[in-house]
């Protein structure tokens, strides 16, 4: 009854207009009819749990069933942060503050909470400081980031007053990312992200790849202009071509001309040694997208998500075997 009553509620909140919208523009990618396309989506939604983008991001198809069922779709994301985060501590990651005071011992840089900073408080924090990072607290996708560099100001108490006037929730030192990275693309601190898993108080990396910034920006977020590539977990070697958010694949990075497949990433034990360390500190949210960046002197902890994104890494061509990346979470989570 209870599977009944999902499918029920599936069908009756389905964005049409959306599906409509997958059906014609995979009719024009694959040559395939309408009819069969539209029927084969609402299959793939009910059978897989798989949305209309899952669909047509990962090129389904092109699967057989037995394929199809190797993919992490929406559905069985959704279920595994439902099974591993606790959402009464999830609180504890999305929001900047309480996460630079949770894991402070990994973050390797300086920060303030500048919605509770005296102007005595800023002049600590900005000693030493020739850029420094203003973030909202509770915003993602590197959205309300902003690089500020202290010479561009009269003095201090300008770009306290600045600061505050924009309410900038949290101040960070800038971070300067190794010069290996940087030959990929100098603009933006380009960070590891690596996913955990936390069962029975053992975390498991279950997938990585880089976020590589683009078009002069500089954040490295896919959903503010970059670039994302597959890392081998147990060699931190990038292992496909990057792509964007417009599914555009590159060889070679387009500012600097760097070959992006077969990169050897700088720091990248360090990085697989932090994240497995940070992943038992709140045990109660267990599946975390990490992001970690690489400096000169190890790695620093950037931020962590507790809603990891699943049809990254499941795009053409990053799965020429066309096996998805469920069998992976199947070795760490019981009954998937």
């Amino acid at each position: 009854m209870r599977r009944i009553l999902y499918l029920i509620k599936r069908i009756l909140k389905m964005d049409y207009k959306g599906l409509f919208k997958t059906v014609k523009s995979v009719h024009k990618k694959s040559g395939i009819g309408r009819v069969k396309l539209f029927f084969d989506i609402v299959k793939c939604g009910l059978k897989y749990g798989a949305g209309y983008r899952d669909y047509e991001l990962c090129e389904w198809w092109n699967l057989n069933d037995e394929q199809r069922a190797t993919y992490v779709t929406r559905g069985i994301n959704n279920t595994i942060v439902t099974r591993l985060n606790n959402k009464d501590f999830c609180h504890v990651l999305d929001n900047k503050i309480e996460f630079n005071k949770t894991f402070n011992n990994y973050l390797g840089r300086k920060w303030l909470d500048m919605s509770k900073a005296t102007f005595e408080d800023f002049k600590t924090f900005l000693s030493g400081l020739d850029v420094i990072v203003s973030k909202p607290v509770a915003e993602a996708c590197g959205r309300g980031v902003e690089k500020i560099k202290v010479a561009d100001y009269p003095s201090k108490e300008a770009l306290f007053d600045y600061l505050k006037s924009i309410n900038s929730g949290l101040l960070e030192e800038f971070v300067v990312q190794h010069k290996d990275v940087s030959k990929l693309y100098p603009l933006s601190v380009n960070t590891y992200r690596i996913v955990t898993v936390l069962t029975e108080g053992v975390p498991h990396i279950v997938y990585a790849f880089i976020r590589i910034g683009n078009s002069g920006r500089f954040v490295d977020n896919i959903n503010a202009g970059g670039m994302a590539a597959p890392v081998n977990v147990e060699t931190g070697v990038i292992e496909f071509p990057a792509f964007d958010k417009d599914s555009n694949y590159f060889e070679t990075h387009p500012y600097t001309n760097c070959a992006i497949k077969g990169y050897q990433l700088p720091q990248w034990d360090k990085a697989v040694d932090t994240v497995l360390k940070a992943a038992t500190v709140v045990p109660e949210v267990g599946y975390v997208g990490w992001d970690v960046a690489a400096t000169e002197n190890g790695v620093v902890l950037i931020e962590g998500n507790p809603f990891p994104g699943h049809d990254i890494l499941q795009m053409p061509p990053h799965v020429p075997d066309k096996i998805g990346m469920l069998p992976q979470f199947k070795k760490h989570i019981k009954n998937l």
